[in-house]
């Protein structure tokens, strides 16, 4: 009894304490602790560029022109780049000259459904694709219910040990699985229910990725937000909603920039900045109006947008 408290103990401590810096990652030195780090680093998620079919190379420029510290690579559009001849290590060195980090990378493998040999294939490729995240210097990977989206009654005892199998083998890679909350899906649409899972796979570096849209999606109150502490959250997916349609009607194409929508953004920016600086706000949209715009447009409103919100949730 006394090694299961212990245990759980330290998966609290893991989850709700500071983090260990990962070498790899520049942005993933933050500490509660650190008074000089800014309240919030910035980050682009290329799903915000996906309609202008711009490529990983085109993305990454644009995100360095643009003025973010990091971006949010998509794990097939990483792929493709490789299956076309290029160079991870050609890629990492165009990565660090133009001045930024890749944050995190969106895959989705189903390593938490039911069936043995689905999450067999699932660790295969997070294998694969967390060597090709660590050859470019990122050390996360988001880790969303695929595969457990339409079948409500997910055992969440298991989701949890297998949250932790999937961090072990991040945590020997030096890429770690940021535990997703996906509004639409029959099971971790809660924040509730990402937070069980999290805290039950007794896992010292077990995250969670939220995000404003898939919150309100799933019905959780963004009240929640105030029971984490230190590094629970390392990256934030930030957006917002419009009044309607509804929350039933809603979908990934109404996300909208910060602000421009009715979510309780500064809320939610001030519930962050409470658990200690250095948090990455990455802008996630699906806008297809945004996607037939110029590029570089939306990645540069998207960021003053961004920090236009902090500065009002945080003045000074």
């Amino acid at each position: 009894m006394l090694n299961t408290v212990c245990s759980r103990r330290n998966a609290l401590a893991g989850l709700f304490a500071t983090s260990s810096a990962l070498a790899t990652d520049p942005l993933s030195t933050f500490s509660n602790n650190d008074p000089a780090l800014p309240s919030f680093h910035y980050c682009l998620n290329v799903s915000t560029l996906r309609g202008q079919e711009l490529g990983i190379v085109k993305e990454l420029e644009i995100t360095s022109e643009a003025g973010y510290d990091a971006i949010e690579v998509w794990m097939n559009g990483l792929q493709k780049y490789v299956d076309e001849g290029g160079s991870l290590s050609d890629l990492r060195k165009r990565i660090d000259d133009l001045g930024i980090s890749v944050a995190n990378a969106i895959g989705f493998a189903q390593w938490i459904v039911d069936d043995d040999t689905i999450r067999q294939q699932a660790t295969e490729q997070l294998k694969r694709e967390m060597d090709m995240l660590a050859q470019l210097g990122c050390s996360r990977i988001a880790a969303p219910p695929m595969g457990a989206t339409k079948e409500p009654g997910l055992d969440l005892m298991k989701a949890a040990e297998r949250y932790r199998a999937i961090l072990e083998l991040g945590e020997s890679q030096g890429v770690i699985p940021q535990l997703e909350v996906w509004g639409f899906s029959a099971n971790l649409h809660r924040l509730g229910q990402t937070m069980f899972v999290a805290v039950e796979s007794q896992h010292p570096k077990a995250r969670i990725l939220p995000d404003i849209y898939h919150l309100y999606k799933g019905g959780s109150e963004f009240n929640g937000l105030k029971l984490l502490s230190g590094s629970a959250i390392e990256i934030f997916h930030i957006n917002d909603y419009p009044a309607q349609p509804g929350r039933e009607q809603l979908d990934d194409s109404y996300r909208v920039y910060p602000g421009d929508g009715v979510a309780p953004v500064t809320e939610v920016l001030q519930d962050l900045h409470k658990t200690g600086p250095g948090k990455i706000l990455s802008l996630e949209l699906f806008n297809k109006d945004y996607w037939q715009q110029d590029a570089m447009t939306v990645a540069k409103t998207g960021l003053s947008r961004m920090k236009s919100a902090v500065a009002k949730a945080i003045p000074g």
